[in-house]
């Protein structure tokens, strides 16, 4: 296959607004994991404890629209058109491709997709005469209609003049083999592990670990005033905390989850990087059992 042109989309001001983001998030996690941590059962607690999971939850999602923008690419060659974004993957053949124009010559804009922010333009929408349109662009200003047979793509080449006028060339010079048409989602990579009894046992143990951890720490709480909870040094009095600082441990457990969930689906795409994601994923069910172990060894110290 020969190599016609390479059309990267715009990365800075995507990737500096998803890092300033995740960097807000994680500096409000801490800081309300610091409140958790020295406040008492009661409203204090509570207001810690929901800003902790509000800021927490879009982590990871801003952490994997971070790593697909930067992994972010358009390869144009003589037999298809290439989108990768993050773990979506798009391979057209260029027989497919009806035409392609700047999305400014539309009669009707095309609306862009929920939660639009510079560097993650994701999604689809519904165009009165285009039918379905896929968002795979990084910025509004430089949008770029790909239409094939079965839906139109919305990319954003940082040269998007340059990659009509080379398509246009490669057209005219005709494609060399016949290639097939490839989707691949990210969804696609949560079933095919799925699939797998490994990971299905795994992911079920760590779940179970965690949401265990939870209920069992909400019901310690209530219950015990005191734990005893830090380095102990033998000969001197044991040193006690509010029990509500049990918390840290199912929510360290259920970030660490999270993180080597998605860390090991990463692996998981490639038939000979498996092997790491299974460990990933193993390691996250064994750190999930220590947590427990943990807790059950300090609720069992006498204070």
């Amino acid at each position: 296959m020969i190599n016609i042109g390479h059309f990267p989309p715009p990365k800075q001001r995507g990737l500096i607004l998803h890092g300033i983001l995740i960097l807000i998030l994680t500096a409000i996690t801490i800081f309300a994991f610091i409140n958790i941590s020295s406040a008492d059962v009661g409203p204090a607690f509570l207001i810690a404890l929901l800003i902790a999971f509000a800021s927490f939850i879009p982590i990871p999602f801003f952490l994997y629209r971070l790593y697909s923008l930067w992994r972010a690419d358009y390869y144009l060659s003589r037999d298809s058109l290439t989108i990768n974004w993050g773990l979506r993957v798009e391979d057209i053949p260029l027989t497919d491709i009806e035409w392609i124009r700047p999305a400014d010559d539309l009669t009707h804009p095309v609306s862009l997709p929920s939660f639009p922010i510079p560097g993650g333009l994701l999604g689809t929408r519904r165009h009165p005469d285009l039918g379905m349109v896929e968002f795979l662009a990084s910025d509004s200003r430089k949008l770029l209609l790909v239409a094939t047979a079965k839906r139109v793509f919305v990319i954003s080449p940082e040269d998007s003049a340059g990659l009509s006028q080379t398509f246009a060339r490669t057209t005219e010079l005709g494609s060399i083999t016949t290639v097939e048409s490839k989707s691949v989602y990210p969804s696609f990579v949560v079933i095919q592990a799925w699939e797998s009894g490994i990971a299905r046992y795994l992911w079920l143990s760590t779940l179970f670990l965690n949401i265990g951890l939870f209920i069992w720490a909400s019901l310690i709480i209530p219950s015990t005033p005191r734990v005893a909870l830090g380095p102990q040094f033998a000969g001197s009095a044991l040193e006690t905390v509010p029990s509500a600082q049990l918390i840290i441990f199912p929510l360290a457990g259920l970030l660490l989850s999270v993180i080597g969930w998605i860390a090991g689906l990463y692996f998981y795409r490639w038939e000979k990087e498996r092997v790491l994601a299974f460990i990933v994923w193993g390691s996250s069910t064994f750190t999930s059992l220590l947590f427990l172990l943990a807790v059950l060894f300090i609720v069992t110290t006498p204070v």
